[in-house]
């Protein structure tokens, strides 16, 4: 995709989805980042309906940690990798009560000594919770990103290094909202919409196609 072209798809893209935010519900940066970690493989929908219900008693890490793990699995156990989860949680609820006085930490380098807190996680937190600029890759982002040309790689980190040169830095966390429901709308995994994308134009897919 030429440097034209990565302009022309950003703002449509803006156009498209100009009130685009997370779907996930959350009323405290503590909140947000235990949200992320359930979606992982799952629905944000599913989530939803989890988290309405754990979020009612546990909104906190310290409430959180008066769970037992065999506790918590039962609360989360339709999100998937539930056992997996639940340590992820408890032990980064540890952390922050024990390390961060009882806040969630606000850079991407301390969000990243949590447990089960990588780069995709803690770009979200950072840049939802906290304003801050991070493009977080996750499948979406991933797949459209490659589709459109606007930023390839073989892996996530090589995407989010291609869509921070691509896109001003004052948009990248809009951005990263834009792709994510490019993706649920048009861009679908198995079958992309292509003729009804009003990004097909410029997009290296659509043009192979």
């Amino acid at each position: 995709m030429k440097k034209t072209d990565k302009k022309t798809a950003l703002a449509v893209l803006q156009t498209l989805y100009p009130d685009a935010k997370p779907a996930l519900k959350y009323t405290t940066p503590y909140e947000l980042l235990v949200a992320v970690i359930l979606s992982a493989q799952c629905t944000d929908e599913r989530v939803n309906k989890v988290t309405s219900v754990l979020f009612e008693r546990y909104s906190t890490p310290e409430q959180m940690l008066t769970l037992s793990q065999t506790e918590l699995e039962r609360y989360i156990f339709s999100c998937g990798f539930y056992r997996m989860k639940a340590e992820h949680i408890l032990s980064a609820s540890r952390d922050i009560v024990e390390k961060y006085g009882g806040e969630v930490p606000d850079t991407i380098e301390t969000l990243m000594t949590l447990a089960g807190v990588g780069k995709k996680t803690a770009n979200v937190v950072y840049s939802v919770a906290f304003g801050g600029d991070a493009i977080a890759v996750d499948t979406h982002v991933f797949r459209v990103s490659n589709r459109l040309g606007l930023a390839k790689g073989k892996t996530p980190l090589e995407v989010e290094a291609g869509l921070q040169k691509a896109v001003p830095k004052e948009d990248w966390s809009k951005a990263h909202h834009w792709l994510i429901w490019h993706g649920r709308k048009v861009c679908h995994s198995r079958k992309p919409d292509c003729e009804k994308c009003a990004l097909s134009g410029v997009c290296d897919y659509a043009k192979k196609e």
